[in-house]
């Protein structure tokens, strides 16, 4: 029919015939006609054209449903012409006639598996086998019909939104797919609604988008909220699908709650012996919100006591913790009030207005009395004696008192464990400290004591205060030589030639110094061969006073020297300085000395050299006693080394023996025979050279010993049969021989077969068994053996 109206002549063309479908799609006819300007059509290459095909998805019925069919006009319907299917599902999932070339779909199919499936087609001579027309390509299409409800893509959600949030604001945006093809119909388009949570949440149709329904919600009212959400398709139309998610929604806090005090006052006790630092009430203030949002602040407004008092805040558990800056004392004030306030660490400025942010009680603090020890008016006490002042003088004194309003007596004591030496003491009753015995400030110039004060009542009570007694110095030490000082002058020496410069020492200490005079005794004065000469800077130069010394005439001089001290009072002594005669060059070198004043040249004095010597001597003696018990010792060692060596009295002879089969250290055959041993026998610790064993000689007992035979017999046996057995056990093994005896020639001594009357028996068979038996039978086998009995 359309190409009846056309105004221009047509080409033969190939036809194609469609299915009829509830819905028809012309688009694979329009397809076969050109569109541009109904210009006439040319003959193709091949004799049929067509695009797609269309199939409804999901097709429940009972016979193959029909897809379309495939024709040539080279089919002239003699049967001559074979279609031939291929491409996706060919063969399987779709079916081809091929004489009529009608398609089949053989499977029920699903779009949102497959949407689409590319074919190919061509038309073959049956008995050539060969293509009439070129392959050509299609397509057969699934109609998509609404079979899949909407999935949302997470269930369940959670989400937070700050409490106190105003109307309209968004929690979150949910979204739901739907696996059925948004470009047919409707069967892809969600829209969403609420099925739970109203009036407090709503949610956008079209979006997804869940908001606040009521403004300013409460946490500390509600916390938790859960809302079902719903997608439904066709447009929300009737007899769409839908599904359904579920939303937790968890009001976050915000700090719209100020803390506050359960109570408006609070009490506490401390006792007064409490230190400083230590913790003497704890505040607890309540908030509604939590975490960051419940942190608070304490601080003191007000208090009777300044600067008594701190109060900081735990972190961990927001308690406000009360502690002590002073001492408390309950006889100068038994109580204290305290105003403390709390507050928001972390105020929201958006919630100021609605109500108060800071809330305040108070604190009453009462001090409890303890009995404390006494208290000393000082922390310590700083005394001074003079090192000469006598015993018993008081040199200062303590003082303490009771603190507690009994006001007990106070009682002091000197702690024995600072004064070992027992040189203070201290008057129990009025705290006076006095000297036990003389001090030297030499040897130990201050004195550090405990004093002890108790209370009479309670002797438990006690405190103490260090004491410390500088000794004062007096001058009660006389200068001397700050050393040994021993010099040399030669024989040739000038007047006034200065020979050796002294220096003096004090032990005690002027506050004013040290000033030293030096003199020459005056008993030396008279025939002086040297002067002294104060150099008034605390040295003394030792001059000559003549023009020459003869050392042969006197080789030593003894200069005696007077130092004196300017302390009051005033102390000196008298201290020698020996000088050597000695023989010198022009120069004044020392040539020729006698023996000490070389000692001296040479730096030592002689008491050092034989000092040294001696030294040297008790050396040489350790050593050589040292090498002489090294001697002793490798010469000859003791059996037993030490006395605490414990062994049982066993001494060890370091002699190994060749075991139990060593007959030659051990013959059992000696036991019984010792005239009997053999001298050529071999140790059996000793391997034997020769596989053959050792020839062994008969031993001839005695006629004393013959009544062993059968002992000896059988040890001899064994003993054989051990040396010949070439698994016999290795050497200095232990073999043990077990042999009972022959029998008794006097039978069985038993009473078991005994009669029971005694006067039937005889014993006249005793004097057959021998000498040994002799008295049995002398005493039992005669006439009178009764009379003996009874006897």
């Amino acid at each position: 029919d359309i190409t009846s109206k056309l105004d221009q002549p047509v080409v033969w063309f190939s036809t194609l015939i469609l299915s009829v479908t509830p819905n028809p799609d012309l688009h694979g006819l329009i397809n076969l006609i050109s569109m541009d300007n109904f210009l006439p059509l040319r003959r193709s290459k091949r004799g049929w054209m067509w695009n797609q095909f269309f199939l409804l998805e999901e097709y429940t019925g009972m016979d193959h449903q029909y897809v379309g069919k495939l024709h040539s006009d080279g089919d002239r319907g003699d049967g001559s012409i074979r279609y031939v299917l291929t491409g996706d599902g060919a063969g399987s999932l779709f079916i081809i006639d091929e004489n009529s070339g009608d398609i089949h779909a053989t499977k029920r199919l699903d779009r949102e598996e497959k949407a689409y499936y590319t074919l190919r087609a061509k038309a073959v001579n049956r008995i050539t086998n060969t293509s009439l027309e070129g392959e050509s390509e299609f397509i057969i299409k699934i109609h998509d019909i609404n079979d899949n409800e909407p999935k949302f893509t997470k269930d369940p959600y959670f989400t937070e939104v700050p409490e106190m949030s105003p109307l309209g604001t968004v929690v979150m945006q949910v979204t739901a797919t739907d696996a059925d093809d948004p470009t047919y119909g409707n069967s892809a388009r969600v829209v969403y609604s609420i099925l739970q949570g109203q009036p407090y949440f709503s949610v956008e149709p079209n979006t997804g988008v869940i908001k606040t329904a009521l403004p300013n919600m409460d946490r500390e009212t509600k916390e938790n909220y859960v809302v079902v959400i719903q997608a439904k398709d066709m447009a929300g139309q009737m007899g769409g699908l839908s599904g359904t998610t579920t939303v937790s929604i968890t009001l976050s806090d915000v700090n719209d709650n100020p803390p506050r005090f359960p109570k408006s006052l609070y009490e506490f006790k401390a006792p007064e012996s409490t230190e400083p630092g230590s913790t003497v009430a704890v505040l607890r203030a309540t908030d509604a919100d939590i975490g960051r949002n419940a942190e608070m602040n304490y601080r003191i407004t007000s208090s009777d006591g300044p600067s008594m008092f701190d109060i900081s805040t735990n972190r961990s558990t927001q308690d406000g913790v009360i502690t002590l800056r002073k001492s408390l004392d309950f006889e100068r004030k038994r109580s204290y009030t305290l105003r403390i306030q709390v507050e928001n660490s972390n105020p929201d400025p958006r919630f100021l207005r609605y109500a108060a942010t800071t809330d305040g009680a108070t604190v009453k603090l009462i001090v409890e009395d303890v009995d404390e020890p006494p208290v000393f008016d000082r922390v310590g006490y700083v005394m001074e004696v003079k090192e000469d002042v006598a015993v018993g003088t008081i040199i200062g004194s303590v003082s303490a008192t009771d603190p507690d309003s009994s006001r007990s007596p106070v009682r002091y004591s000197i702690d024995r464990r600072t004064d070992m030496d027992r040189v203070l003491n201290v008057h129990p009753g009025n705290g006076s400290v006095f000297m036990l015995r003389t001090l030297d400030r030499e040897d130990i110039a201050w004195h550090n004591v405990s004093v002890i004060a108790t209370e009479f009542n309670n002797p438990r009570l006690m405190s103490r205060v260090p004491v410390y007694v500088r000794v004062l110095d007096v001058n009660d030490n006389a200068p001397t030589f700050a050393t040994y000082y021993e010099t040399f002058v030669c024989e040739n020496a000038k007047a006034n030639q200065r020979i050796q410069t002294v220096s003096a020492a004090d032990a005690d200490e002027p506050i004013g110094g040290h000033r030293f005079f030096f003199s020459l005794a005056h008993e030396a004065s008279v025939k002086a061969n040297f002067t002294v000469r104060d150099n008034k800077d605390n040295t003394a130069g030792i001059l000559t006073r003549r023009n020459s010394y003869s050392r042969l005439q006197r080789s030593n001089y003894l200069v005696p020297v007077v130092i004196s001290d300017s302390d009051f009072p005033m102390q000196s002594s008298t201290n020698t300085l020996t000088v050597h005669v000695c023989t010198c060059d022009r120069e004044g070198n020392m040539q020729l000395c006698n023996q000490e004043a070389l000692v001296l040249t040479a730096g030592l004095s002689t008491g050092a050299l034989m000092a040294i010597i001696f030294c040297v001597l008790i050396l040489l003696m350790i050593v050589v006693l040292f090498a002489a018990l090294r001697r002793q010792q490798r010469k000859k060692e003791p059996l037993i080394i030490s006395k605490e060596d414990v062994r049982d009295n066993v001494v060890s002879y370091n002699d190994e023996g060749g075991g139990e089969e060593d007959t030659q250290a051990f013959d059992i055959g000696t036991l019984r025979n010792p005239e009997a041993t053999e001298e050529s026998k071999q140790r059996r610790d000793i391997k034997p050279e020769t596989l053959h064993p050792p020839i062994r000689r008969t031993v001839i007992l005695p006629p004393a010993h013959r009544d062993n035979a059968d002992v000896r017999n059988f040890i001899n046996q064994r003993l054989q049969e051990n040396d010949q057995d070439p698994t016999a056990p290795p050497y200095d093994s232990l073999a043990t021989y077990a042999y009972e005896g022959s029998g008794s020639v006097a039978e069985s001594l038993s009473s078991l077969g005994s009669m029971t009357i005694e006067g039937d028996q005889d014993y006249n068979y005793l004097s057959e068994w021998g000498p040994r038996f002799k008295k049995l039978a002398d005493l039992y086998g005669g006439e009178d053996s009764d009379s003996c009995r009874d006897s």
